[in-house]
């Protein structure tokens, strides 16, 4: 019994799995995103460029999260929120979201579902070079 369950449960992860690579498969005649944004792919020769190895990052864990929007709020008014309660954010309805990792923006995107999971659709990436001014100022 326990083994169906088992089997079940890798089927239904294969199902989601071909879910999102059907909805990737969808977007064939988009160019891909980091090409867009001027990155360049990397093949197997590319990866050292001078002395650094991009194998010694590849498995470095990173957060990556999705922001819809922001606000501050005092504690007073942050104690009165119950389930119901509605937050007003810094954005119009219908802006991109933010994609941020390790809390740095790297891009923006629109909310996709498929099969009733949420997921983003990168429309934009930011470029290094503005990375990089941001973090300077």
């Amino acid at each position: 019994m326990s083994e169906e369950i088992e089997n079940t449960a890798e089927a239904d992860d294969q199902a989601l799995a071909d879910d999102w690579a059907q909805a990737l498969d969808e977007q064939d005649g988009v160019e891909d995103a980091a090409q867009v944004a001027g990155f360049q792919s990397l093949s197997a020769d590319d990866s050292r460029q001078g002395d650094i190895k991009l194998d010694a990052i590849l498995d470095v864990p990173v957060t990556l999260s999705m922001e819809i929007g922001r606000t501050r709020i005092n504690i007073r008014n942050l104690l009165k929120l119950n389930q119901g309660s509605v937050v007003e954010l810094d954005r119009l309805a219908g802006e991109p979201m933010d994609v941020l990792v390790n809390g740095t923006l790297i891009a923006q995107g629109e909310v996709v579902v498929v099969n009733e999971k949420f997921g983003i659709r990168l429309t934009d990436i930011v470029s290094p070079a503005d990375r990089v001014k941001k973090l300077k100022g």
